[in-house]
């Protein structure tokens, strides 16, 4: 017996969903449990893989199968596809593993054609519905199978509109919609030179065919690769006999949420549509009623809905994602799915399910929570200065603050050049989907909470206003009115995606109420959310084997971060301690010494201010480790520009002028000259590779020597106070056993005397940073120098790769969509090459050092799918900037209890 490629939907069930994809799997499982789905059958995922394999063409004995369950299908309902009698008519929809809502491609009504149109009329004795339903499947199937611009058969209709003088598709009579039928297998025949199919078995494959193609459409692999989906999984094909929501006003569709996907209340949530089909409620075309207002139209199915809603959350255990169809005031279920939230509902919704016992605080911390969701929780706000000039729905929440543009292209390019941007539009659709991840916000003039525009907001995070119809946006000006106002195209504006209010002003924005709460304000400490967040993650923190340090320089940052749950500092950069004009000034006159002398003035000028930086920084840690890593970069940076100063000079000299005025700076034009002088011998082709890190310590060993004076005398001060400093010295950019153990020999003398001198008993670590494969590969002749490691992922991705990581934005977009890199090695760890280079170093410097301890300090540290890496590989700690220790420590809690959910798939 050959490959099974289709199955009945009584023969599945929810566990299938990387064969018959989540909304295959789905489907089955609520046959099974006896709701009311109406009968079909699903395409696995495998056979679209074996067809984009096999060249575009169907495997082998696939289309006999379909036919089996086609006649299968065609019995049990007691009708035929294209019967000129009594037709059957079926959907056929995309269902991949993950939820990718729009992004791939869906037929209705495939089955009708000139005969079984006049079947249907008699069938529903309604002729208006059944050419309705005859345009609805011309126009779907031109545009998602033949590859037509949808914009011909739109225009055509608002054409028909204007003739008639209405606003709505539901005006449209009859005879109009004959005459659009007509008119769209023209524009058909038109743009093909194809006649539309009569036959219902080629319209069948060939929309089977192209929901297959649609999962190598550009964006599908957009949203894949934002969502870190794999490209191999491949889609189902759900093919399901058709119920019409737009039979006349007793009918209707709809979209339900068993509770709020943006807030996460404990309320149905949705919209429906009387009179309308499914794509009606997603395009946005028309503008919906909210799904509690509901009952007052259809009474016993919004019950019925009602009493399903909470079977399916209580077989799921979770909230979810119901689409359903009313024929007749009779009720159908046409899909599930774990409903998409946002991060504060996922909070939320975890907690209360937790509290209702439905599910423990471990499923509520394994399953329940994205640490790659996580940041959006410390989102700001808005605070407006004017009232706002309409109001829309709140469709993904979140303040955001830009310029209006009005096209996904004009979206991605201004955002490419660093412009913030709000996307406005009528409404969304799959092909915008570019644009819309590059915005800061997304406003619609149309469409309601379950639009294409609010489902990928809310998946993506960014901000959303939908169905503010007081906006009339003129597409081809580039520009909306509502009332007197005027935007045009780069004028600012605002959105509250959290309570649908659009401003025409540059608003400031305000802390998040989690933000808040952790500053210590008490109402924002009574909310759910916080609740939910202290309770969780002392879970986390109870589970996670990792320690997660931060990234940080100063007292108030190195505060910040222990407020969110830091467990030391993994990194300080001394570097942005010499910024200022008195340090800057200390540290020219060391770089311009003659004598070892006046170098030695230059240490004695400094050595105070870095005391006193580092006392603040230990006491905000006190009792926790801080890894103080010594200067790193090269001492160009701390000169003016070499160009810069090239031409400052010359004009000086070309204008006779004494002085040379540099970017605020007022300096004399001969000490200039000494300063060009040096900028030039200092001057280097890579800098990045040059003198700097440990080379700038083996060159001048008085700069390090007075960095590891003032690190140990700020630790005995505090100590002397009662306090429990915990230096940890990092020595930067080691390649070599002897350039550590050389410079240790000459550090560690000046720590001890120190120490001996106040007659303190301080236990000062030194380690080094790997950041270079070389010192991966002899990480074992290292590790016997050092009491730590701590990977510089940063420059270790910048010198496996060969990339410039300031450089790599030129060309990483084409890299990634042409799969050369799997993503952003500065974002997540490259796991087979650098990821290698680090699990290489782990393996010898623990064999030659069981005492070494280990962690990483670049921002991958705060990465979620990079924690789990580092999880697997056995390192002590990861350190982050402050405000991704949150997503960190969930990230490694998850590591530790399952598959982290390291993203929103």
């Amino acid at each position: 017996m050959g490959t099974k490629w289709v199955y009945d939907f009584s023969e599945g069930d929810a566990s299938q969903r990387y064969l018959l994809g989540g909304k295959g799997a789905n489907l089955a499982e609520m046959t099974n449990i006896g709701l009311p789905v109406p009968p079909g059958f699903t395409i696995t995922c495998e056979a679209c893989n074996a067809y984009r394999e096999g060249g575009q063409r169907f495997p082998e004995g696939l289309l006999d199968q379909v036919a089996e369950h086609r006649k299968h299908l065609e019995e049990g309902m007691g009708r035929s596809l294209g019967d000129p009698r009594d037709p059957l008519l079926v959907s056929v929809r995309s269902g991949a593993p993950f939820s990718m809502p729009g992004m791939m491609d869906t037929v209705l009504n495939v089955g009708l054609n000139d005969a079984s149109v006049q079947g249907l009329i008699s069938q529903m004795n309604d002729e208006r519905f059944a050419w309705d339903s005859y345009r609805r499947l011309v126009q779907m199937f031109g545009k998602t199978v033949m590859g037509i611009d949808g914009d011909l058969f739109e225009d055509a209709i608002d054409h028909m509109k204007e003739q008639k003088g209405v606003t709505n598709d539901v005006d449209l009579d009859t005879e109009d919609l004959k005459g659009l039928v007509q008119e769209f297998k023209d524009i058909v025949g038109r743009e093909t030179n194809k006649e539309f199919p009569q036959d219902p078995t080629d319209q069948l494959h060939e929309a089977v065919e192209a929901v297959f193609r649609s999962w190598d459409n550009k964006r599908a692999q957009d949203y894949r690769r934002r969502n870190k989906i794999p490209d191999d999984l491949g889609t189902a094909v759900n093919v399901q006999s058709m119920v019409f929501g737009n039979r006349g006003e007793d009918s209707g569709t709809g979209v339900a949420f068993t509770r709020d996907p943006a807030s996460g209340e404990n309320v149905p949530y949705g919209d429906y549509l009387a009179n309308a089909q499914g794509e009606d409620v997603v395009a946005g075309i028309r503008n919906t009623t909210p799904l509690m207002e509901m009952g007052s139209e259809q009474p016993d199915a919004f019950e019925d809905l009602k009493g399903h809603m909470k079977t399916l959350e209580k077989h799921y255990r979770d909230m979810c994602d119901i689409e359903f169809t009313v024929e007749d005031h009779k009720l159908w279920l046409l899909q599930t799915r774990v409903g998409k939230r946002t991060s504060l509902a996922e909070w939320v919704i975890a907690y209360d399910m937790v509290e209702e016992g439905l599910i423990d605080e471990e499923i509520a911390v394994r399953d329940r929570l994205t640490a790659g969701k996580l940041d959006e929780l410390f989102k700001p706000g808005l605070n407006p200065t004017t009232e706002p000039v309409a109001k829309g729905l709140n469709a993904s929440p979140g303040g955001a603050v830009g310029r209006a543009v009005f096209t996904a292209d004009d979206s991605a390019e201004w955002a490419e050049r660093g412009e913030k941007v709000i996307l406005v539009r009528r409404e969304t659709t799959p092909d915008d989907y570019h644009g819309m991840v590059t915005a800061q916000g997304i406003l619609t003039s149309a469409g309601g909470t379950n639009s294409h525009a609010a489902v990928v907001a809310r998946g993506e995070g960014i901000p959303a206003v939908c169905g503010a119809d007081a906006i009339r946006i003129d597409r081809k000006a580039k520009g909306f009115r509502v009332g007197n106002d005027e935007v045009k195209e780069g004028d600012w504006i605002s959105i509250n995606g959290t309570d649908g209010s659009v401003y025409i002003e540059r608003s400031q924005v305000e802390p998040s109420a989690l933000e808040a709460a952790i500053g210590g304000d008490e109402a924002a400490r009574r909310t759910t959310l916080w609740r939910a967040y202290e309770r969780f993650m002392k879970v986390v923190d109870e589970k996670r084997r990792l320690g997660v340090r931060a990234n940080a320089d100063t007292p108030d940052q190195s505060s910040n971060a222990r407020s969110r749950g830091a467990q030391g500092i993994g990194l300080c950069r001394t570097e942005h301690m010499f910024l200022g004009e008195e340090r800057v000034a200390a540290v020219r006159k060391m770089i311009f010494a003659d004598t070892d002398e006046e170098e030695q003035q230059a240490y004695d000028a400094l050595l105070p201010l870095q005391r006193g930086d580092f006392v603040g920084i230990l006491e905000a840690m006190d009792g926790l480790p801080v890894t103080v890593r010594l200067l790193d970069p090269p001492l160009h940076e701390f000169l003016p520009n070499h160009v810069d100063l090239s031409v400052a000079v010359a004009l000086a000299e070309e204008r006779g002028e004494s002085k040379v005025e540099l970017r605020g700076e007022s300096i004399g034009l001969d000490d200039a000259k000494t300063m060009l002088q040096k900028v030039e011998e200092l001057h280097e082709v890579n800098p990045m590779l040059g003198l700097r890190g440990v080379r700038l310590g083996i060159v001048k060993p008085g700069l390090y020597a007075m960095q590891v004076r003032a690190i140990v005398e700020a630790a005995v001060e505090l100590q002397k106070k009662g306090k429990d400093p915990r230096p940890e010295i990092m020595i930067p950019l080691v390649a070599t056993a002897e350039e550590l153990r050389q410079m240790r020999e000459e550090l560690q003398p000046v720590a001890d005397q120190i120490l001996e001198d106040a007659g303190v008993d301080l236990h000062i670590e030194f380690g080094t940073m790997i950041e270079l494969p070389r010192s991966c590969i002899v990480a074992g002749s290292i590790a016997e120098h050092a009491d730590f490691f701590s990977f510089g992922t940063n420059d270790l991705a910048q010198t496996a790769f060969g990339f410039s990581r300031d450089d790599i934005g030129k060309f990483l977009g084409m890299y990634e969509e042409r799969k050369l890199v799997p993503t952003n090695p500065f974002v997540t760890i490259d796991e087979p090459g650098v990821g290698r280079l680090m699990e290489i170093a782990v393996e010898l410097g623990r064999g030659s050092n069981a005492s070494i301890h280990l962690g990483i300090c670049g921002e991958h540290g705060g990465d979620p799918d990079s924690v789990v890496f580092c999880d697997k590989l056995g390192l002590d700690y990861v350190s982050c900037s402050p405000f991704r220790i949150p997503v960190a420590r969930l990230a490694a809690a998850q590591a530790v209890m399952g598959e982290a959910k390291t993203s929103s798939k």
